[in-house]
């Protein structure tokens, strides 16, 4: 018998309704040029707020608390959960992994913006998600 993985997207429905991969590539681009598109709109921001009563740091646990619920990085956690049978060590280790992906990109945002404008870092990424999506795209139609 064959162990399937979460790796495998058809999982995710259930029998006699899986999703075709076509189709998913062909979702999964759009979604991908649905970003290119948010990302070049930015954030309007009427006036400069004071600092609410929570600051930045309760601030981004709760949003990323709430952004993280029901992902993939969570399903995965769920699996070491119980393929370890330790709480503690699972936890300890997706924390660190988190803390080192998301410590490596606000590095990242931080460094580029001393060195490029915003705007153009937005063109960056919009023309990356474009290329990501179109490239998904591209695999549902057969091209590759």
């Amino acid at each position: 018998m064959k162990r399937e993985g979460f790796h495998n997207p058809q999982l995710l429905f259930s029998k006699g309704t899986p999703i075709k991969m076509r189709k998913l590539h062909k979702i999964l681009g759009l979604g991908f040029i649905a970003f290119g598109i948010w990302t070049l709109f930015p954030d309007r921001v009427e006036e400069r707020e004071p600092p609410g009563r929570w600051g930045p740091l309760l601030t981004t646990a709760v949003v990323f608390f709430l952004a993280e619920m029901g992902d993939k990085t969570q399903l995965a956690t769920v699996a070491l959960g119980a393929r370890y049978h330790s709480t503690v060590a699972v936890t300890a280790g997706t924390t660190a992994g988190m803390m080192l992906a998301d410590g490596l990109a606000v590095f990242a945002g931080t460094t580029l913006t001393r060195v490029m404008p915003v705007a153009r870092l937005r063109l960056i990424a919009a023309l990356l998600f474009f290329a990501f999506g179109l490239t998904a795209i591209a695999a549902s139609l057969g091209l590759f």
